[in-house]
């Protein structure tokens, strides 16, 4: 249960101004259409995320425990620091709607957005931390879809509301705890 729920709140705060809620915020203003852009939302952060845990976990068998230990950890260490960079969007990535549909063009631009994106990076390291790599990839599809939804549905007037900056620095904070707990606390084998 400490996987579901450390790998929702982690990705929810992460996700909060990142280049994929920036890109929700672009289809739901482009297309009008919040339905198909949540489900692709849903598809595109499954796949992903799916094999981000899977190499989380196949690196937990190719890597000694202590190694991994560090790996994960400064990874963690590694996110707060990325956490702290304000993302932007790269109008590219929103081309392929016309060919797609809403739908697929969700699907294919978050699925390679996310790609060596933040929350994808820190799947593998969640994954790699846990020995449940289904709750992890569970948690972080549903921190995606908390921070992503309200996006699509109410993007300009809750983007008004919120600190990007303050929600950065909470980001920041959670992985430098992670990390910190990682590196510091009781043997990695047997969580923290």
């Amino acid at each position: 249960m400490e996987s579901l729920l450390v790998s929702t709140g982690a990705v929810a705060l992460a996700e909060i101004g990142d280049k994929t809620q920036l890109l929700a915020f672009l289809l739901a203003t482009r297309f009008k259409k919040p339905l198909p852009i949540v489900l692709g939302i849903l598809v595109a952060t499954l796949l992903n995320h799916g094999l981000a845990g899977a190499l989380g976990t196949w690196i937990t068998t190719a890597v000694n425990p202590e190694l991994l230990r560090w790996l994960v950890g400064l990874s963690f260490a590694g996110m707060a620091l990325w956490m702290l960079v304000p993302d932007a969007i790269d109008e590219g990535e929103t081309r392929i709607a016309g060919r797609l549909g809403v739908f697929g063009a969700t699907v294919v631009v978050f699925f390679l957005a996310e790609m060596g994106d933040k929350t994808q990076i820190a799947t593998v390291a969640l994954a790699a931390h846990y020995a449940a790599p289904l709750m992890v990839v569970i948690g972080t599809t549903l921190g995606m879809l908390i921070a992503d939804v309200p996006a699509v549905f109410v993007g300009d007037r809750l983007a008004a509301r919120i600190s990007m900056r303050m929600v950065r620095m909470a980001s920041a904070a959670l992985f430098a705890v992670l990390g910190g707990a990682v590196l510091f606390g009781p043997s990695f084998t047997t969580g923290f």
